[in-house]
């Protein structure tokens, strides 16, 4: 028996419903664009109330981080300021804050010979009739752009003819660190007398804000103790500042920290952050010129690539750039392994034999055939270094 099944379809009578209007917070790059006009122009006018004032009414920390920029700026010299506006980043909170991306540019007037450039986050809310600025930096690590040193708020800042330190701690850091930088010029001039450019060198708070001033993912510089780059965007011309990490430097003992100091000042004086010279020579030369003048036994100064070399045997070729990352097992070793590959070319060719190779290699010509050419083939130089490193090992 077939069974049929009949569906009634009812229609309901239609109701029109108003959904009336949403007010969704947007970006709004007209004004975040005048907000960092307004910025410029108190940074260009070093007006410290100025700048307090584009923080949004009632934010007291966004306050006192502006205002603490403008308490720096007559120390600093801040020149060729800009900020143009780039792209919004994320969405739009639901207080009406959310961050833009900034084309920034600055100088320090008799320190830097052309502005640094860099992709700045700029965290902005509403105020007023338009946008007021929060701060600076933040976001994912893998975002857009660097947080100088100078947006930081107040810092202590030191000088010294041709120094000029930035330290986002307290005066007496400041001043330690011009001591330290002062010394390692003396140190450098031993072996480069015809070095006089200026110095720049730049101490965030913390390890963390190391990262974040060069734009790195978090942790990629826990453990080293400086390095020497550009202060923005690396580019030919871009200025070279040494940047500090207090975390690991605090640790140091006095004659400790000279060294780490005395080693980014041959960095900046040979311009190694642009060199194409291969890293075991631009960090062993580096450690040659601190190291030159210290009396420590070769167990201290070595310490580390021997116990390399009885934990897993002399290498069989001189330290290769992957060593070298700021993450690498055995850092510390290959850099002892580096200065020692310098020592022995020093002790083989001079010391300016030594400096001949470097600025050979500085000026593009492989390394192997500098050596080769000073008459130290480069196989040479590996085997007795590392004979030289399996009877340091016993």
């Amino acid at each position: 028996m077939a069974v049929l099944v009949a569906v009634l379809l009812v229609r309901e009578p239609r109701h029109e419903v108003d959904p009336g209007t949403v007010d969704v917070p947007r970006a709004s790059p007209a004004e975040a664009a005048e907000a960092l006009q307004a910025f410029v122009a108190a940074v260009g006018s070093g007006d410290a109330d100025a700048l307090a004032s584009l923080a949004p009414a009632g934010d007291a920390g966004a306050r006192e981080r502006l205002a603490g920029i403008g308490a720096t700026l007559d120390a600093l010299d801040l020149q060729a300021v800009t900020a143009r506006y780039v792209d919004q980043v994320g969405t739009v909170g639901s207080d009406g804050s959310w961050t833009g991306v900034a084309e920034l540019t600055w100088q320090l007037g008799g320190f830097d010979a052309a502005p640094s450039e860099s992709d700045v986050r700029v965290s902005f809310a509403p105020s007023g009739d338009g946008l007021g600025i929060t701060g600076f930096g933040g976001g994912p690590a893998d975002g857009p752009g660097r947080v100088p040193l100078w947006l930081r708020g107040e810092l202590a800042v030191a000088t010294a003819p041709g120094v000029l330190v930035l330290d986002d701690g307290s005066r007496a850091d400041a001043d330690e660190v011009a001591a330290r930088v002062v010394e390692g010029v003396r140190v450098v001039r031993r072996v480069l007398p015809g070095w006089s450019s200026p110095v720049v060198i730049e101490v965030p708070a913390t390890a963390a804000d190391l990262d974040e001033a060069l734009g790195a993912a978090p942790g990629t510089y826990a453990g080293i103790a400086a390095v020497t780059t550009t202060a923005g965007t690396a580019s030919d011309g871009a200025p070279v500042h040494v940047f500090v990490n207090p975390e690991v430097t605090s640790g140091l003992r006095r004659a400790g920290a000279q060294v780490v100091m005395s080693h980014e000042l041959v960095h900046v004086a040979t311009d190694a952050a642009r060199s194409p010279a291969e890293p075991w020579l631009l960090e062993g030369f580096a450690d040659y010129v601190a190291l030159r003048d210290v009396d420590l036994p070769e167990s201290t100064t070595l310490g580390r690539a021997i116990a390399l070399v009885r934990r897993d045997g002399a290498p069989d070729a001189l330290p290769a750039a992957a060593d070298f990352d700021t993450r690498a097992a055995d850092l510390q070793a290959r850099y002892e392994q580096a200065w020692l590959a310098c020592r022995i070319v020093a002790e083989r060719l001079g010391e300016q034999g030594l400096v001949d190779v470097y600025d050979a290699a500085a000026a593009g010509t492989p390394v192997g055939e500098a050596l080769a050419k000073a008459g130290l083939p480069l196989g040479d130089l590996t085997r007795t270094w590392r004979t030289r490193l399996q009877d340091l090992a016993g």
